[in-house]
């Protein structure tokens, strides 16, 4: 190390039209929707206006029912995405490790992304049968993918001077990953987290849909077979809030490790 290490620069938060972009954007797609309802007025099992849907939702959340079914929904999104990350992140390491491994493995890894959840969830109903654990494994299946192919590229791409400064200060083959490797490629596998987590909401929806329970995905079922449109749009503005939630979450955690990968780096240098 030599000389002081320079402050890690942070990104200056949106402000003027970049803030306010989104909602411009939320607005104009509102009024686009108010629009095509008001002069298309098409019947409300096709498009319900945006005050019906509105109102289906406030009913929806005050209607005890409605809380326990998001529950459900949000145990089996989370749940297989952490069982899926521990996973991929496991193997990803073993890739990372194991030439002989990575030679094995990286040419399926493309491929195992085109399988779609909806293939997987009847194979998963005849093998393990149905309710929330079936549900849970479709979601680690989903999100274990992207967390993989995220993970194994954040790991090989770790600066490798930073690495050979570790082992010449003596670090062995635990705490070079523990220190160095995972922190550096944190923001990668915070990557594929963010973006498995959001899957993971569609693989519950899907796993009910296919396997049963009693989340958001069953009432979008139920909702369905009685054309009731209004309340299929409210519960999809209800599993978008979740998605965005948990990506919003992720997101945050991720721009703080840029940080401390920063850090690191500047601190080998």
């Amino acid at each position: 190390m030599s000389g002081s290490a320079p402050r890690e620069r942070r990104r200056p938060r949106p402000t003027g039209l970049l803030a306010a972009a989104p909602w411009v954007f939320g607005v104009g797609l509102i009024a686009a929707w108010v629009l095509v309802v008001a002069v298309v007025a098409p019947p409300p099992y096709m498009l319900p206006s945006p005050l019906a849907v509105a109102d289906r939702l406030v009913t929806g959340l005050t209607t005890p029912a409605f809380w326990p079914a998001i529950r459900e929904t949000f145990v089996e999104a989370v749940g297989g995405s952490l069982l899926g990350a521990a996973v991929a992140l496991t193997l990803a390491i073993a890739i990372h490790r194991s030439r002989v491994l990575s030679a094995a493995v990286t040419p399926f890894l493309g491929a195992t992304q085109a399988i779609p959840a909806i293939a997987l969830a009847p194979l998963l109903a005849i093998w393990v049968g149905y309710g929330i654990g079936p549900i849970i494994l479709l979601c680690a299946l989903m999100v274990f993918f992207p967390i993989l192919v995220s993970s194994v590229v954040g790991l090989r791409h770790v600066d490798p001077h930073v690495v050979d400064a570790a082992r010449m200060d003596g670090a062995g083959s635990v705490a070079l990953l523990r220190h160095v490797e995972l922190p550096l490629a944190l923001p990668n596998v915070l990557a594929g987290l963010r973006n498995g987590f959001t899957l993971s909401v569609t693989g519950a929806v899907v796993g009910e849909m296919v396997m049963g329970g009693s989340g958001l995905g069953q009432l979008l079922t139920v909702q369905r077979d009685a054309v009731d449109t209004a309340g299929m749009f409210a519960s999809i503005l209800v599993l978008c809030a979740m998605a965005s939630g948990l990506y919003g979450l992720i997101h945050l955690i991720e721009r703080r490790s840029r940080t401390v990968a920063s850090l690191l780096r500047t601190e080998s240098s």
